[in-house]
């Protein structure tokens, strides 16, 4: 096994970009949201990706108060549990879920989404982890390291031994401040880079 896999005790993987490809039904609901909503759509879109919805609505709707925000980021979040047709599973994604399972490596999803889009994401992939930790669980959400703290301690591990993987900075931020080590995909900065999750089987020694 490479070193890297050496170390690893559990992997706590991101899901939108990461395990899920749902980016173009997460594209078409901001954009939807950003007409309804008064917001540009390169704009919203640029700070969208990777934080919880009521995080990026605080940033580009400052002026609404706190059950604005609410209402706001509900409406975002309902025009995508039924926007299902081409949510798929990331290239390498059901080559790393059966690894993980044939070796018995803890594991969880760890995602800004909330417990509803999640399942429903990860039902239509067909994926089925053992643990999925959501926004829904912690008060504040990536970049804040609360989801992975919370994700190592369900798993019964040490943070600083497990390998989160994460496509997007709010996520890196989230990961390392947990005391992990962080597997990036794209151009995204971390400790090791992975042009997909084929890449990281490969790694991990599989």
């Amino acid at each position: 096994m490479t070193p890297l896999a050496d170390r690893l005790v559990a992997l706590l993987v991101d899901m939108d970009g990461t395990l899920v490809d749902s980016d173009a039904a997460v594209e078409r609901a901001w954009t939807t949201w950003a007409a309804d909503y008064a917001v540009d759509r390169a704009a919203l879109l640029a700070v969208a990706h990777g934080t919880p919805a009521a995080r990026t609505v605080r940033q580009v709707r400052p002026d609404l108060d706190a059950a604005g925000v609410a209402r706001a980021a509900a409406h975002q979040l309902a025009l995508q549990y039924d926007d299902l047709s081409d949510v798929r599973p990331a290239p390498g994604a059901l080559d790393l879920v059966a690894t993980l399972t044939a070796r018995g490596v803890p594991w969880a999803v760890v995602t800004s989404a909330d417990s509803r889009l999640a399942h429903a994401r990860l039902a239509a992939c067909a994926i089925a982890p053992p643990l999925v930790v959501t926004a829904d669980d912690v008060a504040e959400g990536k970049p804040d390291p609360a989801c992975y703290l919370l994700a190592a301690a369900r798993l019964g591990v040490d943070p600083r031994t497990c390998l989160v993987v994460e496509d997007s900075a709010p996520g890196v931020a989230a990961g390392r401040a947990a005391g992990a080590k962080v597997a990036a995909l794209g151009a995204v900065q971390a400790d090791v880079q992975i042009p997909d999750l084929h890449a990281l089987v490969d790694l991990l020694g599989a």
